[in-house]
């Protein structure tokens, strides 16, 4: 069981949030993440309550979604576990790794690397997935056959893709502002030709616009976009993970909020919704 170092905590509604950092197998660093862990934690000792992954955006710390959400009260009120990792490794003194906010530090993508020199460490997916779900089971009162994800932009790519590789890992799902066709934008054409190389064939998998016709999952999905998103048109492309959801009889209920950007005041307006949408799904 791997050692947690605990950074800080603070009461929230009654509940607690924590910081932590522990060295990871997956990644071969120090990695960080936080967790809210609701008052029922305390309350009812014995039970193991619902948990719910946020996975953030570019740029992004495992800090953005607990200080900036709003998601605690909601979570505290319905007795769900939250966890948020940090969005890469760090500090690893890579070339180029803090060259550029959309590529190295703060912009795993939730991927596995397979080019060096990111193979060895960026590989986020195993980290999310795996190291970091077994974790929460181990050494929180996580019931991990009730565990939803979602995230924002690069983290709503994120959340998506993982829940549609991973079927039997996760029971609901929703993103905000996600990066739906990465294969088409510049901000997923980088990514994936620094971390996964020229082979377009390994980038399929990890978009969603594509997975979506062969998912063997069928979780209600929720998207909420901004409509004065500025990366709407260029990046986001919501359009093609909708039209292929047609395409495929696959529950996509797609929402574009007027007026709203990309900001975590937009997360925060529509965030209670999401709590209560992966509510229906995580508790009986």
């Amino acid at each position: 069981m791997p050692t947690l170092e605990l950074i800080s905590q603070n009461q929230s509604f009654g509940g607690t949030v924590l910081f932590y950092k522990h060295f990871s197998s997956a990644c071969q660093t120090d990695m960080r993440f936080s967790v809210f862990l609701p008052p029922q934690v305390a309350s009812t000792p014995d039970k193991k309550l619902p948990v719910l992954f946020w996975l953030s955006g570019l740029t992004c710390t495992e800090e953005n979604f607990m200080a900036k959400a709003g998601a605690q009260q909601y979570a505290a009120e319905l007795g769900i576990i939250l966890i948020a990792p940090d969005t890469s490794p760090r500090d690893l003194n890579l070339p180029g790794e803090d060259d550029s906010w959309d590529f190295g530090s703060g912009a795993g993508f939730y991927i596995n690397a397979i080019n060096p020199p990111w193979h060895t460490n960026y590989r986020m997916e195993d980290y999310v997935v795996n190291e970091l779900f077994e974790l929460v089971g181990e050494q929180f009162p996580a019931n991990l056959d009730k565990a939803g994800i979602f995230g924002h932009s690069m983290g709503g790519h994120g959340a998506i893709t993982l829940a549609f590789k991973y079927p039997n890992k996760y029971q609901s799902l929703s993103a905000f502002s996600p990066i739906c066709a990465p294969t088409l934008c510049l901000w997923g054409k980088k990514a994936f030709m620094g971390y996964l190389g020229q082979d377009t064939d390994s980038w399929a998998k990890h978009d969603a616009h594509l997975l979506i016709r062969t998912t063997t999952t069928q979780l209600p999905l929720l998207i909420d976009q901004g409509s004065d998103d500025p990366f709407l048109q260029g990046q986001l492309l919501p359009e093609h993970l909708v039209n292929a959801a047609k395409d495929a009889n696959y529950p996509v209920t797609y929402r574009l909020q007027e007026g709203y950007d990309h900001s975590y005041y937009f997360i925060a307006s529509f965030m209670e919704e999401h709590i209560r949408h992966h509510a229906k799904q995580l508790i009986a």
